[in-house]
């Protein structure tokens, strides 16, 4: 007799050192405590994440696997075979909410491709965090990830999400590698029109969290922020 299969549960962490009592509900984290097969970005991250969360079995003897960088099915199906047997499987992300902007994604789609329940557990999504803070338009966003290395590609990618923002009245989101937010917040300042307004949201529910928005005229005569390293998203909206 087949097993009735267990759950995905889609389990989200934390943005920062934070204490996992100020960013997820009680409820989140007695079901996460539950769970004994994870699977996840980084298996030493993971850990240290578990141990936030106060999981009473020792790390050691949790199913810990990591997801294959590629989308392959044989190796997808091989993660989610605890759930087929009957047990619940935790999805973590490195930060956040895992499946958005986020390989996880993959993990969800085949999951529903076999009939294993998904369940998404509330918790932080920065995404959202900085959009709900930013005072920019709510009812039309977009999330745009990462923008090119490359100076010359970045800036005409920056270009094209500010006539679009003007054009739909939609608000771009973006991220980047903290070692370069330096760098990206400088290009904004310099491609993107005066009236435009940029937020950027750093170090989100954490004791150092900072948010602000302001037109690209007042970022010129404000005081650079301290970006360096630090997990940061911007958002822009044309006028």
């Amino acid at each position: 007799m087949t097993p009735t299969p267990g759950t995905l549960f889609l389990v989200p962490v934390s943005l920062g050192d934070t204490p996992w009592s100020h960013f997820l509900p009680r409820e989140v984290q007695r079901i996460a405590a539950t769970i004994r097969h994870f699977v996840v970005e980084n298996a030493k991250t993971a850990r240290a994440e578990l141990k936030r969360l106060e999981h009473p079995t020792p790390l050691r003897e949790i199913d810990i696997r990591v997801l294959p960088e590629q989308d392959n099915a044989p190796a997808l199906d091989a993660l989610l075979a605890p759930a087929l047997a009957g047990d619940n499987i935790g999805l973590m992300s490195e930060a956040g909410c895992p499946a958005v902007a986020d390989p996880g994604a993959r993990l969800v789609a085949r999951a529903h491709a076999l009939g294993v329940p998904v369940h998404p557990l509330v918790g932080p999504s920065s995404i959202l965090l900085a959009l709900m803070a930013s005072g920019l338009n709510g009812q039309s966003f977009a999330f745009n990830g990462y923008l090119p290395v490359n100076d010359t590609e970045r800036d005409a990618r920056i270009r094209q999400l500010e006539d679009e923002s003007r054009r739909l009245r939609r608000t771009q989101i973006f991220i980047e590698t903290p070692y370069r937010n330096e760098r990206l917040y400088e290009a904004l300042l310099a491609v993107c029109r005066p009236a435009t307004r940029l937020c950027v949201a750093r170090d989100l529910t954490t004791g150092d969290e900072w948010i602000h928005s302001r037109s690209v005229a007042e970022w010129h005569n404000t005081s650079k922020p301290e970006l360096g390293r630090r997990p940061a998203l911007f958002l822009i909206l044309a006028t």
